[in-house]
């Protein structure tokens, strides 16, 4: 069988590690390339990854001939640069979300991929996970009937909050997180359908008294074009031992004709250790209680990776291969979700209903 993928992958963090480890398992795979700004890690990642190169400039990578396609997993402050130089190269590209921390950045990012007709997917992995592509499929069947209202919540520890605002501190619970729900929604109740107005308050203490400008509880209403009305809320500000290792989430849709309710908290599955369990996302955290399954990204388990961004990567790396259309997050679906939440924010700030677009 011929292995037509050559993949760059910008970003040798934790998300980054996953892809290109995934990426190396792929059949079509016949070159791997890592970059990362500390050479320390890139080299960490190419030999645990059995890459073929690696390097700290990240336009080498994106420009090396063997590199036909790209993963960028940077910082979320850095997707730019990377995005619109493997755009110019003809390189297709998955980017982890949110597209851009603001809209300027994700317009030039637009402006690029029509300019070149490239391709350009976002890393929203909720959608690949089970209970989420499950309830899509009820969607395109219209089950519910018409939507007329919703909510959606996601609670979390503060031990990854702080991770991850140390990295980047614009990366609020809001826009870097609470967007996973927005695209859920909006992806849930199909495009026609958008976001038009938005309320929304929030509480602040634990992550302001550290010094970040990030809320701790923030809670909003958004009006969508059809006159839905859903309710999305976000909490990372539990107390560092809370036993989740990720996302402990709850999505319920109420239409006309029915009603779906998706409890993905995962407390049917509990662990409890004396000798402690390594958290997935913060590496020097441990926690004697945990809800298994409750890791954003999956899992592994007997030697390989299990879970929603093990099927976003696969399927992208399957797409490029045959065509096949995938339900990854388009440029112009992120967009929407940068927007909303940037409005959510807003609405925070200031006090009061915000209209979109911005």
């Amino acid at each position: 069988m011929s292995k037509p993928l050559g993949i760059g992958v910008i970003g040798s963090g934790r998300i980054g590690t996953l892809r290109a480890r995934l990426a190396s398992q792929h059949p079509c795979v016949d070159f791997l390339a890592i970059s990362d700004q500390d050479i320390s890690q890139a080299k960490k990642l190419a030999e645990l990854s059995e890459a073929d190169y690696y390097s700290t400039n990240n336009e080498e990578i994106i420009g090396h001939p063997q590199v036909n396609a790209v993963f960028v997993s940077t910082p979320e402050n850095h997707h730019v640069a990377p995005i619109i130089k493997a755009l110019e190269l003809g390189k297709p590209v998955l980017v982890e979300k949110p597209l851009a921390m603001n809209l300027q950045d994700a317009d030039r990012i637009l402006k690029v991929l029509q300019e070149t007709n490239g391709s350009l997917h976002i890393g929203y992995s909720r959608r690949f996970k089970e209970c989420y592509l499950r309830a899509k499929e009820q969607m395109l069947h219209q089950r519910l009937g018409k939507i007329v209202g919703g909510t959606a919540r996601v609670y979390n520890s503060r031990s990854q909050a702080f991770s991850i605002l140390k990295r980047d501190p614009h990366a609020t619970p809001v826009v870097d997180v609470l967007t996973y729900y927005v695209d859920l929604m909006c992806w849930l109740l199909e495009d026609q359908c958008y976001p038009v107005e938005i309320v929304a308050r929030g509480q602040s203490g634990i992550f302001k008294a550290a010094g970040f400008g990030a809320d701790d509880v923030t809670w909003a209403i958004i009006t969508f074009s059809d006159g839905a009305v859903i309710n999305l809320g976000i909490s990372y500000a539990l107390p560092a031992t809370y036993p989740t290792l990720g996302q402990s989430d709850r999505l319920e849709l109420l239409g006309l004709e029915g009603t779906m309710i998706i409890d993905d908290d995962h407390m049917d599955h509990i662990l409890f250790s004396d000798r402690g369990i390594p958290h997935a996302y913060v590496p020097d955290h441990a926690v004697n209680m945990a809800f298994l399954g409750s890791n954003t990204a999956g899992d592994w388990a007997c030697g390989d990776f299990w879970g929603s961004l093990g099927n976003e990567t696969r399927s992208w790396l399957d797409q490029l291969v045959t065509g096949k259309k995938t339900v990854h997050c388009t440029p112009i679906q992120a967009r929407k979700n940068l927007e909303t939440t940037l409005a959510i924010e807003k609405a925070v700030a200031t006090g009061q209903s915000v209209r979109l677009p911005l």
